[in-house]
């Protein structure tokens, strides 16, 4: 008896993704991860930059467009244009997710507004990503995910106290508010199943940054407290933070009044009984002490002996990985965390992250790097019912 075949759960759901970069896109990159049919709209003329993002190019192509345009469908439509106005709105016509970047304002400036698109297909939910939000009086001004982490609070506790704010060396911004968006829009399809009606989806990137502030908020509403950088440690949680080994640095988490005694035990001393280190509270009073005891020991061990007796007393510990001890991970190599996807632009296999979260029953796929800019404008064309003539006449007027 052979197995059915088992479809992704977003399969049969159709995105069209507009805007550009990062944002809006990894929403779009999240949704076709999980089977849907995501069509990214380019103007002919002004592709999305993401092309030529990143550090490393290979046959003058980008490895990171090979990632965040991965599972999409790329067509070129001119939106500036009436005519190409009209394709979209036909193209919405048949859609369930409209996924976009611009500025607020920028769709109803096009005649394209939700308004409009929702009297096309009152199914259609909307998911609108920007920096400050679709509504208030900031919500005109552009926003990218430098300032969004800076207005969300974030960018105030990157780096060391004494030095101004740092940032994460990936966008985390946009990949945070991507992620929300794509929740948004799960939640919205969720209720249109109850409903049969779309609705809009508005996520800002510095809202979606705020989210993960934790208690920051009321610590200083309620407390007068203001957090601040601290550098690689979190003030008072002790001992968790990078120890230097002989060959490199370790991740060492043993906080916990358990875990602690155990490490104490395993580096042989006396330290779970020592008033100073004995409890939660007395481990962050001396937090700096601790963390000094821990790294002379650390330093007389290599990583790899560091981690072996940490794994041998259950003390969670690992390494500071590259990209190059990514690829080399036995346990990401077992659980297929990393794939290697072929690219006809780049000529070569693109080995990238695979999707998350693994589903038991219906698992995602990557099914395709990042399209060739337009690839697929004539198929989508030729199914909205665009004669070849047709699209010969647009692409002549630079609509297509």
């Amino acid at each position: 008896m052979t197995e059915p075949i088992v479809q992704p759960p977003l399969s049969g759901v159709r995105v069209i993704e507009l805007g550009q970069l990062i944002a809006g896109p990894f929403c779009g990159q999240l949704l076709g991860d999980f089977g849907a049919e995501v069509i990214k709209i380019e103007a002919p003329d002004r592709p999305d930059p993401a092309r030529d993002w990143g550090a490393v190019k290979v046959n003058d192509e980008s490895v990171f467009w090979a990632i965040i345009a991965r599972n999409k469908k790329s067509v070129t439509l001119n939106l500036r244009l009436q005519k190409g106005q009209d394709i979209l709105k036909r193209l919405v016509s048949t859609a369930d997710v409209l996924v976009e970047n611009f500025r607020p304002g920028t769709l109803e400036k096009w005649g394209l507004g939700p308004e409009v698109l929702q009297q096309i297909n009152p199914r259609l939910v909307i998911t609108r990503v920007s920096g400050y939000g679709q509504t208030g009086p900031e919500s005109h001004k552009p926003g990218y995910a430098s300032v969004g982490e800076a207005k969300g609070g974030l960018r105030h506790l990157i780096g060391e106290p004494d030095r101004p704010p740092a940032r994460a060396g990936v966008s985390l911004g946009d990949t945070m508010t991507g992620t929300f968006a794509a929740l948004g829009t799960m939640m919205a399809l969720f209720h249109r199943e109850k409903s049969g009606r779309g609705q809009v989806v508005d996520a800002a990137i510095y809202e979606s940054v705020m989210a993960f502030m934790e208690s920051l908020i009321p610590e200083y509403a309620l407390g007068n407290h203001t957090r601040q950088r601290t550098g690689g440690i979190l003030p008072r949680i002790a001992p968790s933070g990078a120890y230097p080994c002989s060959d490199g640095m370790v991740i060492i988490g043993a906080n916990q009044d358990t875990l602690f005694a155990r490490l104490a035990k395993m580096i042989g001393t006396d330290w779970a009984s020592d008033p100073k280190f004995a409890t939660h509270d007395a481990r962050g009073e001396h937090q700096l002490e601790l963390d000094e005891l821990i790294s002379v020991w650390t330093r007389g061990h290599s990583m790899a002996e560091v981690q072996r007796l940490c794994e041998a007393h259950a003390i969670p510990c690992g390494p500071v990985n590259t990209a190059k001890e990514m690829l080399a991970d036995a346990h990401m190599q077992a659980r297929q965390a990393i794939l290697k996807v072929f690219s006809p632009m780049i000529g070569a296999d693109v080995p990238m992250q695979a999707v998350v979260p693994k589903l038991s029953q219906t698992p995602g796929e990557v099914r395709t790097a990042g399209p060739a800019l337009g690839q697929d404008t004539g198929a989508i064309l030729d199914v909205l019912g665009y004669s070849p003539e047709d699209q010969a006449a647009l692409r002549e007027e630079n609509v297509i």
